[in-house]
């Protein structure tokens, strides 16, 4: 994406964008910018998981910022240290009233703590077949079928004495 820009401007346009992505964790944009940073900081936090001195070279070539670079490797990197891609997230928010451009914000997705407190309630489950819960709902089904018979009997037992 050119982004209506040279490349010396598109390059320090993006740099910018990541620098401050890494440094408030969400910003607005275009849609269109939004895109094309996520093409651009993804691997670069791929490469902050490894903390390495080339690592922090090769992130400094393209941020140009030494706070972002540490940002990213001590903060950034400890939280996607487990995630295997997919870092950001793209939210649409509508048009611009100034010149109805497309807007969104873009993240970073584990810093967002409405999205990850849900996540870590959430009990994670295992797929399972079709017929074994059908199995396991007629075994429950016929358990609790069981177990209304005993009660109505012990309460006829009762009312009978």
């Amino acid at each position: 994406m050119h982004l209506g820009r040279k490349t010396a401007h598109r390059k320090s346009m993006l740099a910018n964008m990541a620098c401050s992505l890494i440094e408030h964790k969400r910003i607005n944009t275009t849609v269109t910018k939004a895109k094309a940073l996520k093409q651009f900081v993804e691997p670069i936090i791929t490469k902050a998981k490894d903390d390495s001195t080339h690592n922090r070279r090769t992130a400094f070539r393209y941020l140009r910022n030494k706070q972002a670079v540490t940002e990213l490797f001590r903060t950034v990197a400890d939280k996607v240290g487990d995630r295997p891609g997919g870092y950001t997230r793209i939210i649409k928010l509508g048009n611009r009233l100034g010149d109805n451009a497309d807007m969104a914000l873009i993240e970073l997705v584990d810093f967002n703590e409405v999205y990850s407190n849900k996540e870590e309630t959430k009990k994670k489950s295992t797929r399972r077949s079709r017929a074994k819960k059908t199995e396991a709902a007629v075994e429950s089904a016929a358990d609790t079928a069981n177990e209304a018979v005993e009660e109505a009997t012990q309460s006829e037992e009762k009312s009978d004495a």
